[in-house]
């Protein structure tokens, strides 16, 4: 290299194919050229001779400096003679190296640094941001953004000076200008799987704030959060919001919470409603209403003006459905919208809340929540208002109670009002009650099996099971084949036992004590066979071999139940499924191969009609060889070793014994089943 660096036009100048670096950034390069454009060239070039044109020299390190100062010449900000400082290489041979080293070796500036340097020059230089934003080619949101970085709360600052952290994470900090507040959040977060998570920091800062489009901020409004002490933060600088952060919450919220308080008062005596609670948020928490009773009104009644536009809007849409469906009408963009609003209109006449009317009025609890602009208003849902933490109105007990402290309903009533109970005090005593509950049920099985029996069939019977205050069900299990229902004798018997249910308990509607009162008061053998079809409706198939196939098989075994009385195999359930070698080889197992050389010419549709009618025992033959065919089953179909006629199972559980009758071997193919 020649040992000091040599002034040469920028004309005379090129670069060479030598440079290494073929790529660039277009913004990166903007801000490059507005920097040499305020302060010129700061660091020199390095080239070689072009050979036989004295003076020239082709760059190798410093190509972008070059193009932008080509760009500036040409642009007018340079004169035409601009003189650039070049170090020339007296050994051409060295130009990639060179070149390479320049780039692989080059080290970016860590954030925090260019952080902190933009401030230093704002401080130290008395330069503006617009200053700088002009001097490095980049706007001035840029720099207010780096100079806020500078401003982080020191544990956060020195975790991006270290590189523990991204940019990114840096600037998710820096949505608020409080140190304190990001400083806390850090700490929160700074052991956690969040520690990174931008969404989650951002999250988290928001949650000590409130947008000026919050509803809660709409409600009460900027002045008087002012006015009351409350402090206005800027826009965020990393986002494209526009609206401030008003970062005193407990102010807004005290404002908030006693603007609704009075407001929700206002509502409660001009309405005449029992009690309207405000919950500053434009929904009611779940926890707020749980163990509430919704009060349903009746459907607010429509004018003759609108019952008559309501009509006309059906037929109209009545019109456009025909047309429709004859392929007569090709609909264009505004009959949609036509029809778009018609359908709107008409959901407005049909969806249209309750009205609670005023009787009701006098013991309702009403919710006042905010809507998106700030707006308090009453929810949709009423509810029974609770007294002293429990049900509406005075009971018994409480009168009974009264008459023990030897003060009479009126005197209480006139007397100082109850404190009303907090949820969570509620819910104890609720949970200690059931527990009580609990012992006593435990303690007395013939109640707990009414109970249980009542519980899970008032389940099944009902569409919706929401008020019954337990977790016990017996629902039906899904069926292996939802669309295969074949017709068995056990079908047949289940059907005519589910017809023989006495379901009268299921008039008393709709008090669920009402229907438990008039369950416990069916007759034994009543409540029995629901007990019965309870358990029953939920045992599941299990295909043979998998878990749980054995207890099944075990129960048959218990019950003693003679599956070739009641099942035969047919052309549907069975013989359609098997190949023509399959029931050829069951000809041969119960009739010998004269039996199989029989039937080996039919057609497989045949085979399996004849199969049917061969086990069923509808074929004259052999008497040896029709018993077998009656007594023939799949292992699938087996629960065990088979049993001999007439054979009892004693219940080794209970003692009782259990006979069930075939079908045909009672007139009427009953279920039989007689308690020892």
């Amino acid at each position: 290299m020649s040992e000091l660096p040599i002034l040469v036009s920028a004309a005379s100048l090129e670069k060479s194919p030598a440079n290494v670096r073929k790529t660039s950034d277009p913004q990166a390069d903007a801000r490059l050229q507005a920097n040499i454009a305020e302060r010129g060239i700061l660091q020199n070039l390095v080239g070689v001779p072009v050979a036989r044109k004295k003076g020239h020299y082709r760059i190798t390190a410093g190509g972008r400096r070059l193009d932008a100062i080509h760009r500036l010449i040409a642009a007018g900000s340079f004169p035409q003679d601009y003189a650039v400082p070049v170090l020339v290489l007296k050994n051409p041979k060295d130009a990639v190296e060179v070149s390479l080293s320049e780039n692989f070796f080059r080290l970016g500036m860590n954030p925090a640094e260019a952080c902190r340097a933009f401030r230093d020059v704002i401080e130290v230089e008395r330069k503006t941001p617009a200053d700088i934003a002009k001097r490095f080619g980049v706007t001035e949101r840029f720099v207010l953004g780096r100079l806020r970085l500078a401003h982080l709360a020191q544990p956060i600052f020195d975790a991006l000076e270290a590189d523990e952290i991204t940019l990114d994470v840096a600037k998710a900090y820096c949505t608020t200008a409080d140190t304190a507040r990001q400083a806390a959040v850090w700490q929160a977060l700074c052991e956690s799987y969040a520690r990174d998570n931008v969404s989650e920091i951002r999250r988290q800062l928001a949650a000590y704030s409130y947008r000026a489009s919050d509803p809660k901020a709409l409600l009460v409004g900027r002045d008087a959060y002012l006015a009351d002490g409350g402090r206005v933060e800027d826009a965020d600088l990393f986002s494209t919001a526009a609206d401030e952060r008003w970062i005193d919450t407990h102010i807004l919220d005290a404002l908030a919470e006693a603007r609704l308080a009075a407001e929700a008062e206002a509502i409660r005596e001009r309405e005449g409603l029992g009690e309207v609670r405000a919950v500053a948020s434009g929904r009611v928490p779940y926890m707020e209403t749980c163990g509430l009773k919704p009060l349903s009104g009746e459907p607010k009644s429509l004018t003759d003006e609108q019952e008559l536009r309501k009509k006309e809007i059906e037929a109209e849409l009545e019109q456009w459905n025909a047309a429709f469906e004859d392929g007569n009408c090709g609909a264009c963009d505004d009959d949609e919208t036509h029809i778009a609003a018609l359908e709107a209109e008409l959901a407005g006449y049909l969806e249209t809340a309750p009205v609670i009317d005023e009787s009701q009025k006098a013991s309702a609890l009403a919710y006042l929540v905010l809507a998106e602009d700030g707006t308090p208003q009453i929810h949709e849902q009423f509810y029974a208002a609770p007294v002293d933490g429990g049900d509406t109105g005075e009971d018994e007990d409480s009168i009974r109670i009264d008459a023990a402290n030897n003060e009479s309903p009126d005197e209480v009533e006139n007397g100082p009002a109850r404190p009303a109970l907090s949820q969570r005090l509620r819910d104890m005593l609720a949970m200690m009650k059931t527990e009580l509950l609990a012992v006593h049920v435990a303690c007395d099985p013939a109640f707990a099996l009414d109970l249980g029996t009542f519980i899970m069939v008032d389940a099944a019977c009902r569409y919706s099971s929401e008020e019954i205050p337990s977790e016990l069900r017996a629902p039906t299990p899904a069926r292996l084949l939802g669309d295969f229902r074949p017709d068995t004798a056990a079908a047949t018997e289940w059907t005519k036992l589910d017809e023989g249910l006495d379901r009268s308990w299921l008039d008393h509607r709709p008090s669920i004590i009402d229907r438990y009162d008039a369950f416990c008061a069916l007759p034994d053998e009543a409540r029995a066979a629901w007990l019965g079809w309870a358990i029953a409706r939920s045992l599941r198939a299990v295909p043979a071999g998998d878990d749980g196939s054995d207890f099944i098989d075990h129960l048959g075994r218990k019950l003693g139940i003679d599956v070739a009385a009641w099942w035969r195999p047919t052309a549907l359930t069975y013989f359609d499924r098997l190949g023509k070698p399959a029931i050829l080889e069951l000809f041969e197992e119960i009739g010998g191969s004269e039996l199989r050389t029989r039937y080996a010419g039919s057609k497989k549709h045949d085979l399996a009609a004849s199969a049917e009618r061969l086990f069923g025992g509808h074929v004259i033959m052999d008497p040896q060889v029709q018993a077998r065919a009656l007594a023939w089953l799949p292992e699938e179909m087996r629960f065990g070793p088979s049993m001999d006629d007439g054979d009892t199972l004693i219940d080794d559980r209970i003692g009782d014994t259990v006979v069930l009758a075939s079908p045909g071997g009672d007139a009427d193919g009953e279920c039989l089943a007689e308690a020892a």
